[in-house]
């Protein structure tokens, strides 16, 4: 399944044809990604009984969470095993199998390899040398267990005769990073490391999505994206991605990353997103990309993300020569006080030099905010619709803050109280709503807050030139209008 954001993007779904690359050519694989089709739950019924799928495996979040488990139910209910992964099965595994008996296994953390492992289990077979070298590099004690897994089934199908399911909760035990009913039980096995070295992990198949449906403000044609390392050391605590991928950062070589792009351009793509945690976290990885980009005269016009105090004016100028146009920036909030609480670790006049630098470079900036930190008020909130004025944005969104399960800020949001009671796991979307209800600041007032800042922002001369020359195509006018449109909440 898929997911479209309020930014107008529809999200190549790279993390499925990764795990495809993984499974394929041992096992026949299909992605579907139902929200880039226009798919109806119709229409996704009927592909599930046309295809009747062995495994369905499904990423999920917060804000999709009921709508992920209904996908789960149906193709339960037509005899598939259900797996999920993502920043919400992970830190709240149990939470989410126990009301959801449609939902057979999690995979918690880097899924990649638990996948695999899962799957060459339930099949009753081994892995293939290439996989068990890859298993057994990201964590040195797979082999042991592996064969005393191997072998604590072997004894249990001997005492036990047919009952295979006995036989296989051995050999599923042993699967790091899984977690498994056993009979009314909910099993969370150990954790499993981090794979150490990106560049094992075959390249995506990119071919195996509908890159023709993917779009993206200023974006006319196709595009995709291309991940370029794992884990970001800051410690900003609203942050959701180091559920999944912690604060040690793992980078892909420049040559590996090269070579996905050479694949795309196969593909007749000229447009990709570099998604990181955070693509400039390591300067000279950033700088050997755009090295070779440019010695072997790729043609690619990209873009990337990055926080403010993790570039440098030389480093900037080497990206836009490479092909960079547009870097979105973690900006967050005017108020000092604000980033310190949340552990944003800037300071706010850094904003202003580091968006001129990439400005004087030839490229397009893009601004996040975030309304309804801890400590926001009516005051604060106009501190940040003023700075975000000030700077030099092509384009700003303005989030709601969200206390995403995993994160400090859910941890600090539950013990303080500041989660409305009776909430549910689907406000919790800082696209549209938020759950937080803070003594100063209630949370109809952060919602208008964010609504105020965009319109604000949005409506003056630079901006709406902006909108307006992003309306080459249908498809880019669409992107932008949905864009204001649901930034001002007319569009639910």
């Amino acid at each position: 399944m898929g997911r479209r954001s309020r930014e107008g993007m529809i999200w190549p779904q790279v993390s499925l044809a990764q795990m495809a690359a993984l499974l394929a050519p041992d096992y026949s694989v299909e992605i579907v990604d139902a929200i880039a089709e226009r798919m109806s739950w119709p229409q996704f019924e009927t592909l599930l009984r046309e295809r009747r799928p062995r495994y369905y495996v499904t990423q999920v979040t917060a804000p999709t969470l009921q709508n992920d488990m209904y996908g789960t139910f149906l193709a339960r209910s037509l005899g598939a095993r259900t797996i999920a992964f993502g920043t919400h099965v992970t830190p709240l595994t149990r939470e989410t199998m126990e009301p959801y008996p449609s939902l057979d296994f999690v995979l918690r953390g880097e899924p990649e390899l638990t996948l695999v492992e899962l799957v060459d289990t339930l099949e009753g077979r081994g892995p293939s040398p290439q996989m068990a070298d890859l298993m057994h590099m990201a964590d040195p004690t797979w082999r042991i267990a592996y064969r005393r897994a191997q072998s604590a089934d072997h004894q249990s199908q001997m005492a036990q005769g047919s009952d295979e399911r006995l036989a296989i909760s051995d050999r599923l035990l042993a699967i790091k990073g899984l977690a498994w009913r056993n009979g009314n039980d909910i099993v969370i096995n150990p954790d499993r490391p981090f794979i150490k070295n990106l560049d094992d992990l075959p390249l995506p198949l990119h071919d195996m999505l509908p890159l023709h449906r993917y779009r993206v403000p200023l974006i006319k044609g196709p595009y995709s994206f291309v991940v370029t390392s794992r884990g970001c050391p800051a410690n900003c605590l609203f942050c959701i991605k180091h559920v999944s991928y912690g604060r040690t950062v793992r980078v892909r070589s420049p040559e590996n990353v090269i070579a996905e792009l050479r694949l795309l351009q196969d593909l007749g793509l000229r447009d990709v997103h570099m998604y990181a945690d955070l693509f400039t976290v390591d300067r000279d990885h950033v700088m050997g990309i755009c090295e070779l980009m440019l010695q072997e005269q790729l043609d690619f016009r990209w873009t990337c993300n990055s926080r403010v105090d993790f570039v440098d004016e030389e480093m900037l100028c080497l990206m836009a020569r490479a092909g960079c146009w547009m870097i979105s920036w973690g900006i967050e909030s005017a108020n000092e006080g604000i980033l310190r609480r949340v552990r944003k670790g800037y300071r706010p006049e850094r904003a202003a030099q580091t968006l001129g630098w990439a400005k004087a470079a030839g490229i397009k900036n893009w601004g996040y905010f975030i309304i309804g930190l801890p400590g926001e008020t009516d005051e604060t909130a106009r501190q940040t619709i003023e700075l975000a004025k000030k700077l030099p944005l092509d384009l700003a969104l303005f989030h709601i803050a969200a206390p995403y399960p995993g994160t400090p800020f859910y941890q600090q949001a539950v013990e303080k109280g500041w989660i409305r009671p009776g909430a549910r796991w689907e406000d919790v979307d800082m696209d549209r709503s938020t759950v937080l209800d803070y003594p100063q600041m209630e949370a109809e007032r952060i919602e208008y807050w964010a609504r105020r800042a965009f319109r604000e922002w949005a409506f003056r001369p630079g901006p709406m030139w902006t909108y307006l020359t992003s309306m080459a195509s249908p498809a880019t006018f669409r992107s932008a209008l949905e864009i204001g449109l649901e930034s001002l909440g007319w569009v639910r």
